[in-house]
């Protein structure tokens, strides 16, 4: 999931217009998005909006065959969380997003609930998690949540919730950088995606290609977008250029030619190449194979 559009779950006028865009993922939201009154009513919207999509026939879901379906809850200690479940889990539905984590233990209990909801209502694929850390505390016990249960899906930065009560600039490099590289690791620990988050000026462009850029060099998937402006440039970037998949398809040969004959490190295009790089190379190829950019 290179980009991950948000869709305030109590504007449904967007809902078919979200999943006509070029996004991996749509993300509805139950969450911030929405204020406290409006919260009966978009889930309301959303559960509609999602048992359709299950129930239309497949020959008309095809443009949206690719999407992945993601809803962001209430934090499950909340007293919404239990009614937004009850909206959001439905056959189309792919991914829950929980904010605020800030335990392995909530994790455990929200799929507990989630499985629950699976069985009465026989849905037999697997719902995943995504767990957004944007606290002091998240980031603190980010390897906890991240090894939490084999539904994580993924870590999700939250820059808002997590730098503004401290006063910290949401355009701040070293912050940013510091938070991203502490949720990789967490999220490579656990071998899991790790998502960035948004970037709130939707207007700049440049700037949210550039941030983009420091994210996927850190080994992010993706990122949230919180505008359908930012979709293109997003899906740009976190995506193997043209330059990356050459070079891996030459490291691959190399590595076959080299290890059969017993050599463990070698050079290609000037670079030092041994296990990791070998790896990251195949790691690679095969995303690109999946994303079509390769045979």
């Amino acid at each position: 999931m290179r980009s991950k559009l948000f869709v305030p779950a109590s504007r449904p006028e967007l809902f078919a217009k979200a999943m006509d865009s070029d996004a991996d993922a749509i993300s509805f939201d139950l969450e911030d998005a929405v204020a406290f009154e409006s919260k009966p009513m978009a889930r309301t919207a959303l559960e509609s909006f999602l048992r359709s999509q299950a129930t239309t026939p497949s020959n008309t879901l095809t443009s949206h065959s690719h999407k992945r379906l993601i809803v962001r809850v209430n934090a499950v200690d909340t007293e919404h969380f239990q009614a937004d479940l009850s909206a959001s889990v439905w056959p189309a539905l792919h991914v829950i997003n929980l904010p605020m984590v800030e335990s392995a233990k909530s994790v455990v209990s929200a799929v507990e609930k989630i499985e629950k909801l699976c069985r009465e209502r026989s849905i037999n694929q697997p719902i995943g998690i995504l767990a957004n850390i944007e606290s002091p505390l998240g980031l603190r016990m980010a390897a906890e949540i991240a090894l939490s249960h084999p539904s994580l899906v993924g870590l999700q930065i939250g820059y808002g919730d997590l730098f503004a009560p401290l006063g910290i600039s949401s355009v701040e490099p070293y912050a940013k950088q510091f938070v991203r590289t502490s949720v990789r690791f967490a999220a490579g620990e656990a071998g899991i995606a790790a998502y960035d988050g948004a970037y709130v000026n939707f207007q700049d462009k440049e700037g949210l290609r550039l941030d983009s850029i420091a994210a996927r060099q850190l080994g992010f998937s993706g990122r949230s977008c919180i505008h359908p402006s930012q979709i293109s440039i997003i899906n740009d970037v976190f995506i193997p250029t043209l330059e990356e998949i050459a070079h891996a398809v030459r490291v691959v040969s190399a590595a076959e030619k080299n290890l059969n004959a017993g050599v463990g490190a070698f050079s290609v295009d000037g670079r030092l190449v041994d296990g990791p790089f070998i790896t990251e190379a195949r790691n690679l190829l095969s995303l690109a194979h999946r994303m079509g950019l390769t045979d």
